[in-house]
Formats: C-alpha cells, sequence, structure tokens
C-alpha cells in the first residue's frame, strides 16, 4: 500500500463539480493499494500517518502530529500511484489492486483512522474526482506499508 500525504491548510475534493468532501488544517491522503495488501498493511499506515510529527510546535520544529493539532483527513484512492512508467510513454497500471479488493482495503483504512479518533473527509471509490490542496509547508510524504522506501 501506498500513500502520498500532504500537510494541507485546506483541501477539498469533488465529483461532477459538487463537494463532497473538505477539511481544513490535517492531512490529505492519496492511497494506492496494490494485489498482495492486507488489513495489517491499511492499520500500519493508518497508524504511520495519525502519528507522524510533521506539524510545527511553538518553537517551529515539526513536533506535533495529526492528533496532536486536532486535525482531519482528506482521504482519497488513487490506484495511480502504482503506476509503472518504466517502459514506453504510457505506466502500465497492473501492479494496482483490482477494484472489489482495492475498495475492501480503502474502507478499512478509513476505518482504522476513524477508530483513532481521526476525523475522516472522502473521496469516491472510483469516480473521477478533482482534488484542491493548499499545501501546507509545502510537505509531502512518500509512504510505503511494505517499507520500500
Amino acid at each position: 500500500m501506498r500513500a502520498v500525504i500532504q500537510r494541507v491548510k485546506k483541501a477539498s475534493v469533488s465529483v461532477e463539480e459538487k463537494i463532497v468532501g473538505k477539511i481544513n488544517q490535517g492531512i490529505v491522503v492519496l492511497l494506492g493499494i496494490t494485489h498482495d495488501d492486507t488489513e495489517e498493511d491499511a492499520k500500519y499506515l493508518a497508524e504511520k500517518i495519525t502519528n507522524l510529527r510533521i506539524f510545527e510546535d511553538e518553537n517551529n520544529k515539526l513536533n506535533l502530529s495529526l492528533l496532536d493539532i486536532k486535525g482531519k483527513i482528506l482521504s482519497v484512492s488513487q490506484f495511480t500511484l502504482y503506476g509503472d512508467c518504466r517502459k514506453g510513454r504510457r505506466p502500465s497500471f497492473t501492479e494496482a489492486a483490482y477494484p472489489k479488493l482495492a475498495e475492501e482495503l480503502y474502507n478499512k483504512f478509513n476505518q482504522y483512522l476513524e477508530g483513532l479518533n481521526i476525523e475522516v473527509e472522502k473521496g469516491v471509490f472510483q469516480a473521477y474526482m478533482q482534488v484542491e490542496i493548499i499545501n501546507d509547508g509545502p510537505v509531502t510524504i512518500l509512504l510505503e506499508s511494505k517499507k520500500i522506501f
């Protein structure tokens, strides 16, 4: 499971020009799921993201987590995170999980976040979405449940 997380001042996701999720201070999570991901991967990333210290304290040090600041998450599924561009000019998405598994694990990931007392706004799985992000910092981090990077 892969996640691109961005610390944001505010963000929203729209489908057919209607906002379906929006947050103020917090984190946008773009989540990609591959074939061999499990609930353990979803749990690992939910806990990692919730507890990452990527928000400034009173001394401008990155010492505070999402829990510390009472921030929210905007969670968006994004199969293109498993796009392989090593051959040719068109990405291959064969490493992205099939929709049934991906949706199940995307929902589990969001449930784990909510279980950690995080308010979660969501995109619409498999929908064409527009995501607006006001990146704060900017702070952008790549996470991989298999710890590749």
